[in-house]
């Protein structure tokens, strides 16, 4: 793969990431106060291997482009922006890891807590909604990099950039 088509792939899974994951956060996270106790296993089992389907995945698959970015990128980006997404995708994976995960097997296991979907909502806004968000804002720079770079190239009659 091209770089300039490992560049595409990690961007794109990188925005969908932050949109399918800001979803969760603020729109089914922020619900789960609303499902009863009872029926609240059920939903929670229910949901999870979609989550991972859809968000985990495609989340996963982008830091693996990030990751290739580190040899094989479009000239215009510069290392030190893929170290720094890679970075902040590192926070994510760790939170996930060592704070999220277990509070969702507690949730899948023994139900609804307020106390535990609480600890949930605010350490994933802090540790993986900021830090992705920056992450999203890294490619979103790289990519206007990547394009200013392109059209460069074509107003002085070059062929584009890989």
């Amino acid at each position: 793969m091209r770089p300039r088509g490992i560049f595409l792939a990690a961007f794109f899974l990188v925005c969908y990431g932050t949109g399918a994951a800001f979803i969760e956060s603020f729109v089914n996270y922020a619900s789960w106060h609303l499902i009863g106790a009872g029926e609240f296993v059920a939903y929670h089992q229910f949901i999870s291997p979609r989550v991972l389907a859809f968000l985990v995945l495609p989340l996963l698959l982008g830091t693996a482009f990030t990751a290739l970015m580190l040899w094989s990128r479009p000239a215009a980006i510069p290392a030190w922006s893929v170290w720094a997404a890679l970075a902040t995708q590192a926070v994510v994976w760790i939170s996930t890891v060592t704070i999220q995960v277990p509070i969702q097997f507690q949730l899948s296991e023994h139900g609804r807590s307020i106390e535990l979907l609480d600890r949930l909502i605010t350490t994933n806004f802090w540790l993986r909604r900021i830090p992705y968000g920056v992450c999203a804002a890294l490619f979103l720079w790289m990519a206007a990099r990547v394009m200013r770079t392109s059209e460069q190239g074509l107003a002085t009659g070059g062929s584009r950039a890989s």
